[in-house]
């Protein structure tokens, strides 16, 4: 039997001192640093791996989805759930995209941005919006998540696309392919598209404006908001040395005053 020790070895045979047997320092510590590389190497290997392929966050910038998200809401985003592959679709649970599923997508005037919509239709239905509500295939859809918060009318807007396709803000890409697409004042869903909608019907840049969703630009859905904080909260600040403390005092208050606890660690509906 061998025993392995970092300290000095003292062998001795017919009560005759035997060779001392030592590790260097410097073996030592450039083992300790190879090691300590390798660890570090597997470490960012597997983060790397999860943001790519299992979850990511993503913080929320605009109003377009209130109430369901807030601006200041922090998410974490299952890029499992809706994804494709031979390799992993034995393993993980894959599910196809359907009617009210929130969805983190690439923007698709723009793949570098990410938005985050609900899907109100899926390929091969037939859907318009009659006084804000959607309809689908001729009926209308359960909204009691959406907020509608402007008493001002707009035909474009709120009865899209039957209003008109005039919208200030709709692209001429678009104009032309709803117009091909249009059937008894009905938006008709191609193949490996949908159709998105923010909550906050009023005031969002979704589908009505730039179009459908391309089924491979679909990144994840968002899991749980694990972090959210109102961001209108001001912050002070000081060239005043005597003034330096009492604003960061100030500005550590606001801070945790600012944060919305019974928001984190809600899943995402």
């Amino acid at each position: 039997m061998s025993e392995v020790s970092t300290e000095p070895q003292v062998l001795a045979a017919a009560g005759k001192p035997g060779p001392v047997e030592q590790t260097a320092p410097a073996a030592r510590v450039h083992a300790g640093g190879i090691t300590s590389v390798q660890s570090l190497a597997v470490t960012i290997v597997i983060a790397v791996f999860v943001i790519t392929f299992v979850v990511q966050a993503f913080q929320i910038p605009s109003e377009s989805m209130e109430k369901t998200l807030l601006i200041g809401d922090y998410l974490l985003v299952d890029k499992v759930h809706y994804a494709h592959s031979r390799l992993w679709g034995w393993l993980l649970p894959y599910h196809p995209v359907q009617r009210q599923d929130i969805i983190v997508f690439r923007y698709p005037v723009n793949p570098r941005q990410h938005f985050v919509k609900r899907v109100v239709a899926v390929p091969g239905d037939r859907v318009r919006l009659i006084n804000k509500h959607v309809y689908v295939n001729g009926v209308r859809q359960g909204d009691d998540y959406a907020t509608f918060n402007w008493s001002q009318h707009d035909k474009f807007r709120d009865n899209f696309p039957d209003g008109g396709l005039y919208g200030d803000r709709i692209s001429a890409r678009w104009f032309l392919q709803a117009q091909r697409l249009m059937e008894d004042n009905e938006l008709i869903v191609p193949e490996g598209s949908f159709f998105v909608l923010g909550d906050n019907r009023d005031d969002s840049y979704d589908s009505r404006y730039w179009g459908f969703v391309p089924a491979e630009n679909v990144v994840g859905r968002p899991l749980l908001i694990y972090w959210s904080m109102d961001r209108g909260t001001p912050v002070l600040t000081s060239q005043l040395p005597s003034d330096r403390l009492s604003s960061l005092a100030h500005n550590v208050t606001s801070l945790v005053e600012s944060l919305r606890w019974r928001r984190m660690f809600r899943t995402v509906q």
